[in-house]
């Protein structure tokens, strides 16, 4: 079971994906993690955009990701640079999706390429855009936190829609100091208990990370090939 948990860390720390516990326990948490506080906003960036829409689109098998919108990260927010026409939408993660206490919250070199489908742009997306224009504006990670609670709250932000899920099955993706995990999908649900999708019960391939400030829980379902369709050793 702690194995499990660890990797469903691993894996939460860019994807939708994603994400966090409460403010207070992040700060304690920050005093023991090698990522303390933001980097300079440019390490966060990847200069080529042509690599970051590759990257992107490595989450996903080509049959989806190559008719995605494609959205890069700038100085001021994610921005559109590819027009889709599937209704999925292709990105790179970045480290602060990932729960509040893990130690990658600020690890600039977390990149989670993430193809989610239109359930998922429509209700995941914005909470996703949200951070990162917090984030980017300068908010500490409680600041972010309180901002978002509160446009959940005010229903700024909706409830995930049924049949919200991402792909993350890139072997180019560094989700954090252990590598790429494993190639995985994500399903998000607005506030329901594990116990009925059977998570992280034994034997169970499912996982659960329960985000309770956000109301939210990501399912992370592992499989056995890559996006390239290559198998995962």
């Amino acid at each position: 079971m702690k194995g499990k948990k660890a990797a469903a860390i691993a894996v939460k720390s860019l994807a939708l994906v994603v994400l966090l516990c409460t403010a207070w326990h992040a700060t304690a948490q920050d005093v023991k993690t090698p990522y303390p506080s933001m980097a300079p906003v440019e390490q966060y960036l990847i200069e080529d955009k042509g690599s970051e829409i590759a990257l992107a689109r490595s989450a996903a098998p080509e049959s989806i990701s190559r008719d995605a919108e494609v959205l890069v990260l700038g100085r001021h927010g994610y921005e559109t640079a590819v027009q889709g026409r599937n209704g999925f939408v292709c990105m790179v993660l970045r480290s602060w999706t990932a729960p509040l206490d893990d130690p990658n919250f600020w690890n600039p070199k977390l990149r989670g390429p993430v193809c989610m489908n239109a359930a998922a742009t429509r209700s995941y997306l914005p909470r996703v855009t949200r951070k990162t224009d917090l984030v980017l504006a300068g908010r500490t990670k409680a600041q972010m936190v309180e901002a978002v609670k509160a446009a959940i709250e005010k229903k700024e932000l909706p409830a995930m829609e049924p049949d919200a899920m991402s792909y993350m099955l890139s072997k180019q993706g560094y989700l954090g100091d252990v590598g790429h995990w494993h190639p995985h999908l994500m399903f998000f649900v607005s506030q329901t208990d594990p116990a009925a999708w059977g998570a992280d019960l034994p034997g169970s391939p499912i996982l659960a990370v329960n985000d309770p400030w956000e109301r939210l829980i990501t399912f992370l379902i592992p499989v056995r090939k890559w996006s390239d369709g290559s198998a995962d050793q």
